[in-house]
């Protein structure tokens, strides 16, 4: 079963938002800045599904300039 990052990508790759993509991507990759900067929290897990996430998003944007291209 897919994921909920995996919807939310699907959902803006069909409606061929990469704003919105580019936008959840710069949100991800902040968070995960900010979890690296935290001190005395075991973050780990949290920013492997962060990255994990990343990935989906830059999926999603490859999605859309492989059909703009086309």
């Amino acid at each position: 079963m897919a994921n909920a990052i995996e919807l939310i990508v699907d959902g803006y790759v069909r409606l061929q938002d990469r704003r919105a993509l580019d936008h959840l991507r710069m949100q991800r990759r902040k968070l995960a800045v900010g979890l690296k900067a935290l001190t005395g929290f075991d973050c780990r897990t949290a920013i492997q599904q962060i990255e994990e996430d990343i990935v989906v998003i830059e999926a999603g944007l490859a999605q859309l300039d492989e059909a703009a291209t086309s």
